[in-house]
């Protein structure tokens, strides 16, 4: 990191390194060219590791630059899933594609609860199953595995479960939360 704050690497830049990365991966899981897919997002990942860290070295941490790392995070993760939904399609493997949409409305669930509930002033990154270190590490499971028998209907079946639960969980945490905080209801 040092090396690269002394090189005048921007955390932009990156962020957007790390987001073309996630186009590469989604357009190889098309391909279903699955283990180069999953090195291009092993390397996307670990990229998106460095900006914020980047970031905080070099001074140059931005509140546009939390909020370009943020929504480039989701859209990569969401083209990444379509990649795979892609390949499972032309394959006309239907759990498959059902469970990878099924994980996509879950992640993207998970990751908008907590900003909402930051939004309302509520710390909703208590707990929960799938955060967004599992749901990397399941992605880079089904891209590497990908052209093994039924893998990737496992795995994204996992996701998709795993990632309704934790959505699950945020929501009870900031219901439980907000009820407290704003008391019993008045009698009408």
């Amino acid at each position: 990191m040092r090396a690269l704050v002394r090189g005048g690497v921007t955390p932009n830049s990156i962020t957007v390194f790390g987001f073309a990365l996630a186009i590469a991966t989604a357009v190889l899981a098309g391909f279903e060219l699955w283990i180069i897919a999953g090195v291009v997002f092993v390397v996307g990942s670990l990229s998106d590791m460095f900006d914020g860290s980047v970031a905080r070295m070099s001074g140059k941490a931005t509140r546009f630059g939390a909020f370009l790392d943020s929504n480039l995070d989701r859209l990569g993760e969401g083209l990444v899933l379509g990649g795979i939904g892609v390949a499972m399609a032309t394959e006309a493997r239907t759990w498959a594609v059902a469970m990878t949409f099924l994980a996509l409305a879950g992640s993207f669930l998970v990751s908008y609860t907590r900003a909402r509930a930051e939004g309302l002033g509520v710390d909703s990154n208590k707990g929960g199953l799938f955060s967004r270190t599992e749901r990397l590490v399941l992605v880079g499971a089904a891209l590497f595995l990908g052209g093994w028998g039924i893998t990737i209907e496992v795995v994204m079946t996992i996701l998709a479960v795993g990632t309704l639960i934790t959505f699950a969980q945020r929501l009870f945490y900031v219901h439980s939360v907000l009820r407290d905080a704003d008391g019993p209801p008045e009698a009408s």
